[in-house]
Formats: structure tokens, sequence, C-alpha cells
């Protein structure tokens, strides 16, 4: 398990004078800035962050070293990323995205289905992104307890009932 957790993002400039467009990832979204100070995917950098309001698709807000729009323009992109353990911890049938990704998918009859690529959320529920090399492009597994009644983080597995027709 990773020891930094994708929090949010930067979406771009908010304005003229330094301010950042920021998109959080987290469950109540304003309490991204709890996390605060921030790093980026390796940790070699850490950022402040004070929201200021929430604007269309996120907030706006300051990160540190940023005071300039040329510079909030530079940094657009940027994924913010906080220790695990100063993010709350999750019931037993909730997990962080990043725990998730990498984990080899069975069906209940243990035959390998695939490796866990990405989580994607679209609207209506998350749904696993697999690879493997049975599979031809990309089969979305829907993450619900019907799809996937188990999830093993400690064993790095996970235990799939996947809709008929979907491999």
């Amino acid at each position: 398990m990773s020891d930094l957790i994708c929090v949010g993002a930067i979406a771009g400039s908010y304005g003229v004078r330094g301010e950042i467009r920021l998109k959080s990832f987290c469950a109540i979204p304003g309490e991204i800035e709890n996390y605060s100070p921030l790093s980026n995917e390796d940790g070699s950098q850490s950022y402040t962050l004070t929201l200021t309001r929430a604007v269309k698709g996120g907030f706006s807000g300051h990160l540190g070293g940023v005071e300039t729009k040329e510079q909030a323009d530079a940094v657009k992109g940027l994924r913010l990323f906080a220790p695990r353990d100063r993010l709350p911890s999750l019931p037993s049938d909730e997990y962080y995205y990043a725990d998730l990704v990498g984990l080899e998918v069975y069906d209940t009859g243990g035959a390998l289905l695939g490796t866990v690529k990405s989580v994607q959320n679209h609207g209506a529920s998350d749904l696993l992104e697999l690879h493997g090399p049975e599979i031809k492009g990309t089969v979305l597994l829907p993450f619900t307890l019907a799809a996937v009644p188990t999830v093993d983080l400690e064993q790095g597995r996970i235990v799939a009932d996947p809709p008929e027709g979907l491999f």
C-alpha cells in the first residue's frame, strides 16, 4: 500500500493574483485543506494549501510558492498527495482507490481474470478497469457488492463474480 494518497489536482489558474483552481478527490471536498501541507507524487516537494471559495467544479485557493497567474498556470495538472496517516481510517467495506490499483482479480472459481489498472467513476458507481493477457482492450467491472464480493488487501487480491458476458 502506498504511503501517499492522491487527494486533489490543480485544474489551472483562477484570476490574475496567483490563485489556483483545485479539484478535490476527498469524500467531503472541503476537507482537503485539513490535510495541508500536501506534496507532489514522489513527496519531493511540499505545498501549503488554503481554500478561498467554492467555484464551479471545485475550489479556488492559494498554493504555497505560487504568487502569480503564470506560476498558477505552470502547476496545472499537478496532483496533490497527503500521507495516509493524516487521512481518516475507513470502514471495512470502503477502500482508497490507490489500494485497489495493482490488485489481481480472480473469478469465484479461482481463475485469474486480470489486474486492476485504475478505478473509474463516471457518476453512477465505481468501475474497476481491468487489464491482463487474456483481455483484449479494456474491461470495466462494476465495483458493487454483487460483482465484487471480496477485496483482500492483505493478500493483494479481489474475488469477482462478473456479470454474464463481461469476459
